[in-house]
């Protein structure tokens, strides 16, 4: 374990560049290994979650290896290629890398084992294993579809028309995976939409990838199988996951003026900076620009005098992730925030909503935990009185727990304990040293 108190310190100022988006190095390392050629890959998040994928993808015959100055090079083996891995395929703490290469592998005629660490040993596969079942591929689970779990991956795999019951970028992605092995036209239906980094980047890999949308108002996601991919070069832009964290940092410490450079702002993940403005939070769009098809932007944020409000259940999908530190700007904002529709934050790395109602808590914000979410009463900008000394919050394991709670800690009166700050080394490795330098803390 390691605990370490989060204390206030002076304003943010400066420019910041935070890693590369998490869901888009994923895809970048998994379609790089199958398409036929060198894939160079810039900007690639390299924490553990990521470097999970490119081991996988190795252990299936892909050969990816990365510059001193930072650039990847993955040299796949095509689309039907992957081979035996030769040994289980250690997926860490990433439920992506897991769902997504799932899919991969469910049409590949080989075998794969999925372990990983006790956080991720919790989290349920059934909804991936259900769809990828009806295309042909056998598991054998752990008790309540989870890991280690055993896949049997077939082919030629069936193709299916999925309608998704739950909104889960990860689950489509894994589908359409499936899909590119699969002879014919794989279907999936996505009554809400979710991250469409999956469509955007297959488009640019070359398969052959179309989108409608139904009379219901349904997307309609439709990829030809036996596909030939072509290698590509990518720049992977800023997290936005990972630069909410210091947008809200920014917001609540009073004297903050901060840029946060090239930060992804693809509609169907950036709702969180919409819903920020909602609460009166100034966040500054400067050089909008394109890298790669996905929208990028430099953000800049200065301290806000935020109000709570009713955060509208639909825009759930597009900023799942940042749950965790927007309960903590609403703990510090004047009136009642309100979440509903967030039962997804359930089955994450950790149960999000207990784990927040319980950290925010013990720091002495006013919380009320739902069946579906949060209501929070807030300060009025009045810093949280902290963490008692020799209590500490319990992150579970839980990357963005332990990093929502590290920015709590930033507009406290006597710090905020977290227990273990190892987690944050799967998305974001170098979030402390951004803090230090940004705000001495």
């Amino acid at each position: 374990m390691h605990p370490r108190r989060f204390s206030a310190s002076g304003p943010l100022r400066g420019r910041i560049r935070v890693p590369g988006d998490k869901s888009i190095s994923h895809r970048s390392i998994m379609l790089g290994a199958l398409a036929v050629g060198e894939t160079r890959v810039t900007g690639l998040l390299e924490g553990e979650d990521v470097l999970s994928t490119a081991a996988a993808m190795r252990a299936m015959g892909a050969t990816i290896t990365r510059d001193e100055d930072g650039m990847w090079h993955v040299h796949g083996v095509g689309v039907g290629g992957l081979l035996q891995p030769q040994q289980a395929l250690d997926m860490g703490n990433s439920g992506t890398s897991t769902r997504l290469l799932m899919g991969l592998v469910a049409s590949h005629p080989i075998t794969a084992t999925f372990i990983g660490d006790a956080s991720l040993s919790k989290r349920p596969m059934g909804r991936v294993i259900d769809p990828l079942s009806t295309m042909g591929a056998e598991f054998t689970a752990s008790p309540g579809g989870r890991l280690p779990l055993t896949l049997r991956g077939i082919s030629p795999a069936v193709p299916i028309e999925y309608r998704l019951p739950v909104a889960s970028a990860q689950v489509k992605s894994a589908i359409l995976l499936a899909g590119l092995n699969t002879p014919g036209i794989t279907t999936v239906i996505e009554p809400i939409p979710t991250r469409d980094h999956s469509e955007r980047m297959l488009r640019g890999f070359g398969a052959e990838l179309t989108v409608e949308i139904a009379a219901d108002g349904a997307r309609v996601i439709r990829v030809r199988g036996e596909a030939e991919l072509k290698p590509q070069t990518i720049t992977v832009p800023g997290d936005p996951s990972s630069a909410a964290f210091f947008v809200i940092a920014a917001l609540l410490v009073e004297g903050s003026d901060l840029v946060v450079e090239n930060v992804g702002l693809n509609p169907t993940r950036a709702a969180l900076f919409d819903v920020l403005r909602l609460m009166g939070g100034s966040i500054e769009e400067l050089d909008r620009r394109d890298v790669g098809g996905e929208p990028v932007a430099d953000l800049r944020v200065r301290h806000s005098a935020l109000t709570g409000i009713a955060v509208d259940p639909a825009v759930v999908p597009s900023m799942v992730d940042e749950f965790p530190v927007l309960f903590v700007a609403a703990a510090l904002a004047k009136g009642r925030t309100v979440t509903t529709g967030l039962e997804e934050l359930r089955v994450k790395e950790s149960d999000r909503i207990s784990a927040m109602h319980a950290a925010l808590s013990l720091a002495g914000a006013t919380v009320t935990e739902t069946e579906d979410g949060l209501i929070i009463d807030g300060t009025g900008g009045d810093p949280l009185p902290g963490t008692p000394e020799g209590q500490a919050v319990v992150t579970h394991l839980d990357h963005r727990i332990a990093m929502a709670l590290a920015v709590a800690g930033l507009a406290s009166r006597q710090g905020i304990e977290v227990d273990d700050t190892r987690p944050i080394a799967t998305s974001f490795p170098v979030f402390e040293s951004l803090l230090a330098q940004v705000s001495g803390a």
